[in-house]
């Protein structure tokens, strides 16, 4: 697991694999409700590698106030599901909100990603009530 910039190229090539995954589920390339994810508001972004180097997932945070942060760009390569790298970004997500003081993390994701849902819950995430930018979206699991 590395920290890289946001225009890193793993960092680009996990977010245009999350983008492809995304577009095949919703039949759109706009499925995402709200601003995108920038460079300006990630506060950091997280690539797994195998052990041979090979970028296989990744993860980033958005801060939303001094103790809160958004789970942005989880993404694990199809053939790496099932690996333990989701959880291991996800652990390394907490870890470093935790070395900030962040006391909760929440995230978005759509009505076609049951598996996505499954897995937040499964790791100890609970349903919320839509927040921020998705409040208004009909898809939206918080």
């Amino acid at each position: 697991m590395r920290e890289v910039e946001w225009e890193h190229p793993d960092s680009v090539a996990m977010r245009t694999g999350q983008r492809l995954d995304l577009d095949v589920r919703y039949g759109s390339p706009e499925s995402e409700p709200g601003p995108h994810p920038t460079a300006n508001d990630i506060s950091v972004f997280f690539v797994a590698y195998t052990d041979d180097g090979e970028a296989i997932g990744s993860g980033a945070l958005r801060k939303l106030d001094d103790q809160h942060a958004e789970i942005k760009r989880m993404f694990v390569e199809p053939a790496h599901r099932g690996s333990g790298a989701a959880s291991a970004i996800l652990h390394r997500l907490e870890e470093f909100a935790r070395e900030r003081d962040w006391h909760r993390l929440v995230l978005e994701t759509g009505h076609r990603q049951p598996d996505a849902a499954r897995f937040s819950e499964r790791e100890g995430f609970r349903p919320i009530p839509k927040f921020g930018f998705y409040v208004d979206s009909q898809h939206s699991l918080c």
